[in-house]
């Protein structure tokens, strides 16, 4: 049972998405997790141009999920701007600089086959 003005994790992707889009985000990729692992909802995986875009999205992202939900978010990452991992409980978020992102490949571990084709 949901607690009383908890956001649900649409509400939370949602808030999440717009973040990462007011702040420039690239190749935003959201992938629902539900069915498949008891880690969370969805997983948004995002690129930041430099290491002090990632550190500054991420930490706009927590600042306003905590003013938005007061929902406190566990960071890792931040200080060296390479991969900031946001875990909000029912949405992870993965922000990544670009070389970083193309070593893990987090995609091609969560997405479908059929959607990693397109």
């Amino acid at each position: 049972m949901a607690v009383p003005n908890e956001p649900d994790s649409e509400a939370l992707l949602d808030r999440i998405l717009k973040s990462l889009s007011d702040d420039k985000a690239e190749d935003v990729v959201q992938i629902d997790l539900r069915g498949k692992t008891s880690i969370g909802d969805y997983m948004v995986i995002a690129s930041g141009r430099s290491s002090r875009q990632v550190a500054s999205m991420s930490e706009k992202l927590v600042e306003r999920l905590k003013h938005d939900f007061g929902r406190v978010a566990r960071v890792e990452g931040k200080d060296a701007g390479d991969w900031v991992l946001i875990d909000t409980g029912d949405v992870i978020v993965h922000i990544f600089r670009p070389e970083v992102r193309d070593f893990y490949q987090l995609e091609k571990m969560w997405m479908p086959v059929s959607a990693q084709a397109n």
